[in-house]
């Protein structure tokens, strides 16, 4: 049988060729590092985790994001799998230890027998004879490869930016400032409550922060690149001050939830939360402190947080040039793209963002690939499923109109079909408020897990 070649060995390329050798079909895995290096990449891993190292929400019942994961179990994500075994305490979200997590996840590709990896950049679009291929590449694709894929198609690349948090050394913050606790002390363990490190602030040393965080030297852009937006939901925490001195006080750095264990009877004005980066607990990331402050300024100004004076920085925070297609108008309901169907497209470069996102498009490339090479039937998943409300906003499911444009999203109960959700609990009291809203999510996430269920016995049946 001949491979189903994969480009990009990040989320939705690890993710892809593990569906894809699964289902039995070979695969070959290109992935470009370590021989050619991207701006924002520390490894030569697969599914090296760039950003946070969080895959947010693990609530099934309350949370999108949580219903995606719980998807992904059930669909043999090799991502989730390893995320499971690779986590550390996060309170109510799912985070991991990232060096251990690329390396499983890359140890499991290299050890099964239907996948090859080979090293080295696919420069431009790739051979006719491969006559079907998954462009897994992020949104750090190559240039070459950008640029043909845009003259295949005609096409404007969209594009925009996307930063990255400072990682702390554990033992370098000031625990008789800071104290552990998470947010509404949420989490079944007792690690899960007390997953955070949490530094407050009065008022004045918040306002004292934010007039140097807003006079601080930024990253320069190139001139091609300063018209090019942020994504929303991981915008630089100066970008966030910018927008007003209450900003992050609402975002980031609230206060809510959160009892200082030194001084119990006085409330921060602010705090600034660190979740643990690895499973040893020696790392801890900034919670919502992307950046595109110049190295000198992030080290000074992060110091003047109470908790974080001797902070000794692992990592500090960067940005990098992001761009992805406009999928609706190029690619069909299979991800294949119209000017060449023998090339399917998954993960960020197709307009959707997050880590499990990403994975969960390289599953239904990857099975989209594999029925179609082993000659069988495959139906989308159902648009009420999270998968599906996914699949649906990258093929079609977005605005339209003249002034509307395709822009990245996380999952979102925005996305799913509306449901009718009872009006009176079982006691027969009416249902009003937040708990009518709690009780639509609940419906949601209840009826896209009976969906997904039936989805995938029709795709085993099928099989």
């Amino acid at each position: 049988m001949k491979p189903v070649h994969v480009i990009g060995g990040g989320m939705a390329g690890s993710e892809a060729s593990w569906q894809l050798a699964q289902a039995g079909v070979p695969v070959i895995l290109h992935e470009m590092r370590p021989v050619r290096k991207t701006e924002a990449h520390q490894t030569d891993g697969l599914a090296e985790l760039v950003c946070s190292n969080s895959f947010r929400s693990d609530d099934a019942e309350n949370n999108a994001v949580g219903l995606l994961h719980e998807e992904m179990r059930r669909a043999n994500s090799i991502i989730m799998t390893t995320g499971d075994i690779s986590q550390v305490p996060a309170g109510g979200a799912l985070a991991v230890d990232r060096e251990l997590f690329s390396q499983r996840v890359t140890q499991a590709l290299e050890d099964h027998p239907l996948v090859t990896i080979e090293r080295g950049e696919i420069a431009g679009l790739p051979p006719e004879e491969w006559d079907s291929v998954i462009v897994a590449t992020g949104p750090l694709t190559s240039p070459a490869l950008a640029e043909a894929v845009l003259e295949l198609t005609g096409e404007d690349s969209l594009a925009f930016f996307d930063a990255i948090a400072p990682i702390i050394e554990t033992d370098s913050i000031n625990m008789d400032v800071a104290w552990m606790q998470s947010r509404y002390d949420k989490g079944e363990t007792e690690a899960d409550k007390a997953a955070y490190i949490n530094c407050p602030m009065d008022k004045g040393q918040y306002e004292a922060f934010l007039d140097a965080l807003l006079n601080a030297p930024q990253t320069e852009f190139k001139d091609w690149e300063k018209d090019t937006p942020y994504f929303e939901a991981c915008l630089p925490i100066e970008v966030m001050a910018e927008r007003g001195p209450e900003t992050l006080r609402f975002g980031p750095m609230k206060p809510r939830g959160l009892t200082n264990k030194h001084n119990p009877d006085v409330k921060p004005h602010a705090v600034v939360q660190l979740r643990q980066d690895n499973q040893l607990g020696t790392l801890f990331n900034m919670v919502g402190f992307q950046t595109k402050l110049k190295y000198g300024a992030q080290a000074e100004i992060f110091r003047m947080i109470p908790g974080l004076e001797n902070a000794r920085f692992a990592r500090l925070g960067g940005i990098h040039r992001n761009t992805f297609l406009n999928s609706p108008k190029l690619l069909d309901s299979e991800l294949r793209l119209k000017a060449r169907p023998s090339l399917r497209f998954a993960g960020q470069v197709i307009g959707v963002e997050g880590y499990v996102e990403s994975a969960a498009m390289g599953i239904l490339a990857g099975r989209f690939a594999a029925a179609e090479r082993l000659g069988q039937p495959m139906s989308a998943p159902p648009e009420t499923t999270a998968l599906g409300a996914l699949l649906t906003h990258v093929t079609g499911g977005h605005l339209s109109g003249p002034k509307a444009s395709f822009q990245p999203m996380n999952v979102n109960f925005g996305l799913f079909p509306a449901i009718e959700t009872p009006q009176k609990t079982a006691d027969g009291k009416r249902i009003r408020g937040k708990e009518k809203s709690v009780a639509r999510k609940r419906a949601m996430s209840a009826r896209a897990l009976a969906d997904i269920d039936a989805w995938l016995m029709d795709m085993k049946q099928a099989a």
